[in-house]
């Protein structure tokens, strides 16, 4: 069964172009348009399961600002951007403004189709390589942690500040289950725990603010050498 879309991109030609060949493999797409065009209002108006939103600088003062809107005013849409891999703050910043998923703009039509099908199941549509190749320069250690991280510390126990940096590795709850020694159904419940506490609606956007604030730097890895995890040394894990 097809998909119900609206394929948006910075150039108007490569949206119609991308919404012809998606037509040909059986989607419904219902406008392809420009950002500059109205697109938020668009995608709120017409009320498609998946928005695939192409850029070309996912790094620019405010490119996800129409994500932002879209989240807000009709959630139930699930948005996957298409772009390039080679600026990792433009990639944190879709999925702070509620991307679902991050496909390479060089991928082949069946990638971003599989993409798409996955996003509107409501998986995250991103390949866990992709996520670490492109957040490696923001989970670099800096000189100056941020404040923030320390309040998110502040507010998750050590369990669950482990279950965020895995989850920020691309972890599944499958393997974050069987990396910590717990049940999948225990996990979950870790995750979601985490989510409501960071004020996040997804795990990606969960570890675009850890990879942001720099919290991720001041917990470690996990299973890695150093200090433990947690803001609070002395609070059990949930």
């Amino acid at each position: 069964m097809g998909v119900r879309l609206v394929v948006v991109d910075d150039h108007r030609l490569l949206a119609e172009a991308l919404a012809s060949a998606l037509r040909l493999r059986g989607h419904r797409v219902l406008a392809a348009a420009a950002p500059s065009s109205g697109a938020a209002e668009l995608v709120v108006n017409r009320g498609p399961e998946v928005c695939l939103w192409g850029t070309a600088e996912p790094a620019a003062p405010g490119a996800f600002d129409a994500l932002e809107r879209i989240r807000t005013e009709r959630p139930q849409t699930a948005v996957v951007v298409l772009g390039p891999v080679t600026q990792a703050r433009g990639i944190a910043s879709a999925f702070a403004a509620g991307a679902v998923g991050y496909v390479r703009h060089d991928e082949r039509i069946e990638g971003v189709e599989r993409a798409i099908v996955r996003a509107r199941a409501g998986e995250a549509a991103v390949a866990p390589a992709l996520l670490k190749e492109a957040f490696a320069e923001l989970l670099d250690p800096a000189d100056q942690p941020d404040d923030e991280a320390a309040r998110l510390l502040g507010v998750l126990t050590r369990r669950e500040v482990e279950v965020l940096v895995r989850v920020a590795e691309g972890e599944d709850t499958r393997l974050i289950a069987a990396g910590m020694g717990i049940a999948s159904s225990t996990a979950r419940t870790h995750v979601q725990r985490v989510l409501v506490k960071l004020g996040v609606g997804s795990r990606l956007e969960a570890a675009a603010l850890a990879a942001r604030t720099g919290l991720l730097d001041r917990a470690g890895r996990p299973g890695g050498p150093g200090a433990p995890i947690g803001g609070s040394a002395g609070r059990a894990g949930a």
